[in-house]
């Protein structure tokens, strides 16, 4: 995800966004949360562009929230959900814990 991606990813953003992510001390993740829309924008922008194509999505509904569920060489990396604010992405849930994530699991 180069700068255009960045910049798309900028435009989902409420420029106040929130992204908090729970790895539980068991999977890598941003230990505190990431404020503005810029900064997730660069997070995440960083990490699709170290996955490259080893990382899939597939979009879902997370706990009535719309969301992704995050693939990474078949398995399942990380379920994400997206509060929304008018067209705008307000906060982001991130899921990293494998305990957390075995409910998640696609045979």
């Amino acid at each position: 995800m180069g700068g255009q991606g960045h910049r798309c990813l900028v435009s989902l953003l409420d420029p106040d966004a929130t992204a908090t992510a729970d790895g539980s001390g068991l999977a890598v993740t941003h230990l505190h949360p990431i404020v503005g829309g810029e900064q997730i924008a660069r997070y995440y922008a960083e990490i699709a562009r170290v996955s490259g194509e080893r990382m899939t999505f597939l979009g879902c509904t997370v706990n009535g929230l719309p969301g992704l569920v995050a693939r990474q060489d078949g398995d399942i990396a990380t379920v994400f959900a997206f509060e929304i604010a008018g067209d705008r992405i307000r906060h982001i849930w991130a899921v990293r814990n494998p305990e957390k994530l075995r409910p998640w699991r696609i045979s």
